[in-house]
C-alpha cells in the first residue's frame, strides 16, 4: 500500500490562479500548464524569497530532497509555459494554508484572519459584507484536485 502523501505547509493562498500569455494566439484547450499550489509555495520561497532550500523546505514541513524535487517540477512547468505560450493554472496539490486573506470586493481593502477558520465576513475598513475569501478559491488541498471540493464562489453565494 502507498504511503499517504504529507501535507505541506503554505504560508499564504497565492493571489491569483491563472496566468496566461499576451499576444495574437488565441487560447487551445489543452495548451495548459498545472501547476500546483505546493510548487507555487516553492517557487515564492526559493526564488522570490532566495530561502535556502534547507530552511524552505522546514518551512513547507518536507524533506530537503522533496523540495528540490517540488521546486525542479515547478520551474520546469514554468518555463515549458513561458516558451510554448500557454498558460498557467495553480490549483491541486496537497497542501495546508498557515494563514489565510480575505479581500472586500466594495472597497479593495484585503486583511489576514490567520489560521482562523470561523471568521466574521465583513470588512473592518467599509462594514461590506461583498467579501471573497481567497483561500476557498483553491479547496482543501486534495491530491490532484482537479477541482474537487473547490468553491470558486464569495461567502454567501
Amino acid at each position: 500500500m502507498v504511503k499517504p502523501r504529507k501535507k505541506r505547509n503554505v504560508l499564504y493562498p497565492p493571489w491569483m490562479h491563472y496566468f496566461k500569455p499576451h499576444g495574437h494566439r488565441p487560447f487551445e484547450p489543452g495548451d495548459e500548464v498545472i501547476l500546483t499550489i505546493d510548487e507555487y509555495e516553492s517557487i515564492r520561497l526559493a526564488d522570490h524569497e532566495n530561502m535556502k532550500q534547507e530552511e524552505a523546505s522546514k518551512k513547507m514541513n518536507i524533506s530537503r530532497p522533496t523540495f528540490t524535487r517540488l521546486v525542479s517540477g515547478a520551474r520546469k512547468k514554468i518555463a515549458d509555459a513561458m516558451v510554448n505560450g500557454k498558460t498557467i493554472k495553480i490549483e491541486g496539490g496537497s497542501y495546508v494554508f498557515l494563514r489565510n486573506r480575505l479581500v472586500c470586493m466594495s472597497c479593495g481593502n484585503i486583511w489576514d484572519i490567520g489560521g482562523r477558520k470561523k471568521v466574521e465576513y465583513s470588512c473592518p475598513a467599509c462594514n461590506s459584507h461583498n467579501i471573497d475569501d481567497i483561500g476557498r478559491r483553491f479547496g482543501r488541498g486534495r491530491p490532484r484536485g482537479r477541482g474537487h471540493g473547490r468553491n470558486p464562489g464569495m461567502p454567501g453565494r
